[in-house]
């Protein structure tokens, strides 16, 4: 069994774990860790996402050890483990991201690269206030339909539509990509606000009809690098489970290779979040999130 102990905290609760991994528990040369974050109250539409983690879990129980198109065994090399959920507080925003910054700043500072099952997107914000503490500004890389990077939603500065404009205020990011954007938006600003804001974004056109552009793009990026993808990203046909659908997306074919295409040299950290089980049919949202989990720790394993 992998062992963690310097991870274990009463903060944490273990339901069933990622792909069949073992619970973490004492220090082994553990490389990697999968952590759920059940926190939704940061959503605009409709809520669920809280169910994320449990549901990516149980979507991971066909996972099998090796991978035939990287031919890697990446639970293997990584020594991976699951440590179960961050215990959030439900319907304290400010105060469970204080809680998520310091449980993913514990992992990090380990040298241990977190895979983290949302949760809405607000998770992301505290998750890379924690990444700042170990490595200084981060490139990002955002796959979602939205831009999220909108100043405030009814007023309030802290939701699933503003971590990034929060993340790029607070000076925690210097790369900043983005790509399959397609959703409607509040007004023609907001493509200029991605200028102002120093964000090299792509729409769904770009993604879909010059992926090959985007990937070398995203692969010539050096330095701490930081993985973030929305799963509504991909098309509701194929990812019906989550809180702001839109259509007109990726297949999970072109989402899973674009996954393994990727070669970041020092990727640090990867996030899907937004899953809704109560959205879902038949598993098949929460199946694709755990394989493309699965995916990019393949891909972190290829630079070990």
């Amino acid at each position: 069994m992998r062992q963690l102990d310097a991870l274990k905290s009463p903060r944490f609760t273990q339901i069933s774990t990622f792909g069949r991994l073992p619970i973490c528990s004492q220090n082994e040369d553990i490389k990697a860790v999968f952590i759920g974050v059940p926190f939704d109250d940061a959503t605009t539409y409709r809520p669920g996402a809280r169910f994320g983690p449990m549901g990516i879990r149980q979507g991971s129980r066909l996972l099998r050890p090796y991978n035939q198109f990287l031919d890697t065994y990446p639970f293997d090399k990584l020594n991976a483990c699951d440590i179960g959920d961050v215990n959030i507080i439900p319907g304290y925003i400010e105060d469970t991201m204080k809680i998520i910054e310091t449980d993913i700043f514990n992992i990090v500072s380990k040298n241990i690269v977190p895979f983290i099952a949302g949760g809405d997107h607000s998770i992301t914000l505290p998750i890379l206030r924690a990444l700042y503490k170990k490595y200084g500004k981060v490139n990002i890389i955002h796959l979602d339909s939205h831009y999220d990077f909108w100043d405030s939603y009814w007023g309030k500065k802290y939701t699933h539509g503003t971590w990034l404009r929060r993340a790029l205020e607070e000076g925690l990011l210097k790369v900043v990509i983005q790509a399959g954007i397609r959703a409607s938006t509040f007004s023609k600003e907001d493509l200029f606000d991605k200028e102002r804001l120093g964000i090299k974004s792509y729409t769904i056109r770009d993604l879909k009809y010059n992926m090959q552009n985007v990937i070398k793009e995203i692969n010539s990026l050096e330095g701490p690098t930081y993985i973030s993808i929305d799963i509504d990203v991909v098309d509701p046909a194929f990812a019906p489970g989550t809180g702001t659908p839109e259509v007109g997306g990726l297949t999970s074919f072109e989402i899973i290779e674009m996954v393994r295409q990727l070669r970041i040299g020092q990727m640090i950290g990867f996030d899907i979040v937004e899953v809704s089980p109560p959205y879902d049919v038949s598993e098949i949202t929460s199946m694709l999130a755990a394989n493309i989990i699965y995916e990019g720790m393949s891909v972190l394993s290829l630079f070990l």
